[in-house]
């Protein structure tokens, strides 16, 4: 994993122009970091989701057309802390459904928490967190018996750009089988007044949050930025349909990273470039799967229509 570091480091600030993989936010302080903002008021995202887990849970079961005599595996990609998929987890339980709970997350720190909080909350839900790479983990449990149904939640897959989010679902469509379904969260195109506060909230938690990717950096790779020479710059417009995030460095400076030997110069004004978002609608959705094995199903929205939760169902390649 620092050697994956070392490279995508290197790799990024040695760019033009200058990338780092947003993979990388997530640390103990990251994960702490990014709690904080799903409960930003600005942060509609989260509520918008959880709006649909909370007040369309029985919806969420009909249209997955699970029965409570059928075993299956209710796999989450990217799992967090699990707010919203415990609404679901509940129901599920309430109403005798057999199943396993198996979130997969890069952090295991996440998953610790996750699963200690199920433990306390939720303790008849069986739970066996997966730590690793999505489509590793899938591929190892490519062979089970039962129906897996794929939770890819919180508009996640945003930040893939569409040729990277099309791959992503070619992948992950092979990981799967014949009857299992992807329940996938998407963040819908809106205007900048609703979109860019999400990604730059007057409290600073998000500035914090893309700031802390340069303090991790001189954590684990002996690195000497001075943070205070770099400020957090969103940037989204309607017509792009995509919320980017960069650091941009407040003057000309070097910064040197001792443990892969190198030195980068930023000219001031310079940015990093170290997220995307994507806003979708229908017609994206139906592009980035044009050429995997799903077909849409169905899906729900949030009284907003902020949000969307699509349900998608493995069909034949053709």
């Amino acid at each position: 994993m620092l050697e994956q570091f070392k490279k995508d480091v290197l790799e990024g600030l040695s760019a033009e122009p200058k990338r780092l993989p947003s993979k990388y936010f997530y640390d103990e302080r990251g994960d702490e970091l990014f709690v904080q903002i799903m409960h930003l008021p600005e942060y509609y995202l989260t509520r918008a989701e959880h709006e649909i887990f909370r007040d369309q849970t029985d919806n969420i079961i009909q249209e997955l057309g699970i029965s409570p005599d059928k075993h299956f595996e209710l796999i989450e990609l990217g799992a967090g802390d699990g707010t919203k998929t415990k609404e679901l987890l509940a129901k599920l339980t309430a109403n005798g459904f057999s199943f396993e709970y198996l979130p997969i997350d890069i952090s295991q720190n996440a998953l610790d928490g996750l699963k200690g909080s199920l433990s306390l909350e939720l303790p008849e839900v069986c739970c066996r967190p997966k730590q690793g790479d999505y489509f590793e983990v899938l591929e190892s449990l490519k062979s089970g018996k039962h129906q897996k149904i794929v939770l890819f939640l919180g508009s996640n897959i945003g930040n893939l750009s569409d040729e990277r989010a099309t791959d992503f679902m070619n992948e992950l469509g092979k990981t799967l089988n014949s009857g299992d379904i992807l329940f996938l969260g998407v963040d819908n195109l809106k205007d900048e007044s609703i979109v860019l506060p999400a990604y730059n909230d007057s409290s600073g938690v998000t500035r914090a949050f893309n700031l802390n990717l340069l303090e991790r950096i001189n954590r684990e790779l002996d690195a000497n930025f001075i943070i205070e020479d770099f400020e957090h710059a969103p940037e989204y417009t309607v017509e792009s349909g995509v919320a980017k995030s960069f650091l941009k460095s407040m003057k000309d400076q070097r910064v040197t990273i001792d443990s892969i030997g190198a030195e980068f110069h930023f000219k001031k004004g310079e940015k990093i470039h170290t997220e995307v978002s994507r806003k979708y609608n229908d017609v994206i959705i139906e592009k980035i799967t044009k050429n995997a094995p799903f077909e849409i199903s169905s899906k729900l929205s949030d009284s907003n229509n902020y949000f969307t939760d699509y349900i998608l169902r493995i069909s034949n390649y053709s």
